[in-house]
């Protein structure tokens, strides 16, 4: 396991904070060009202020849970233990799942499409360019006890189906 560059660090090949920027980005500056937008009525606007500080919430537990195992937020730098508690107890990913709900929710209160249209985009950027690397880094670090939290966890929410 140690002769493998993987067991190092991540091979993450795009800011993930920046992924999910650019769709947002993206969105705005189209709706700017091409308007194709909609109103939310005012129960809309409360749900999405909630949902994003539900995200806010998680990803804030998700980065306290993370520094507490002394190990790296950083998705280019290794990680020293594997997080199995907290939010990572439900989702492998809290933090990007935190990133997706924020960008639905931020959406939402844009009152665009265009953002939307993006998801697909920022989902499978994410997926096979993030935490794909990720999860190889994970792998080739904790080898069977990484094997055994993913038949445990699922990659995003709920049962593990991946």
């Amino acid at each position: 396991m140690t002769n493998n560059p993987l067991h190092l660090r991540p091979r993450t090949l795009f800011p993930p904070p920046l992924v999910y920027a650019a769709g947002l980005f993206l969105g705005w500056r189209i709706q700017g060009h091409s308007p194709w937008g909609f109103t939310l009525p005012a129960a809309g606007y409360t749900l999405a202020w909630g949902i994003l500080a539900i995200s806010l919430l998680l990803m804030l537990w998700a980065v306290l849970t993370i520094w507490w195992h002394r190990t790296t937020v950083n998705p280019y730098r290794g990680a020293s233990s594997l997080v199995t508690t907290g939010p990572f107890a439900l989702s492998r990913n809290p933090i990007y799942l935190a990133d997706m709900l924020a960008y639905m929710a931020i959406s939402a209160l844009m009152g665009s499409w265009w953002p939307l249209c993006f998801v697909p985009a920022v989902w499978a950027i994410m997926r096979y360019r993030v935490i794909q690397h990720e999860e190889a880094h994970l792998s080739a670090k904790f080898g069977e006890e990484y094997v055994q939290y993913c038949a445990r966890v699922h990659r995003w929410l709920g049962s593990n189906r991946d």
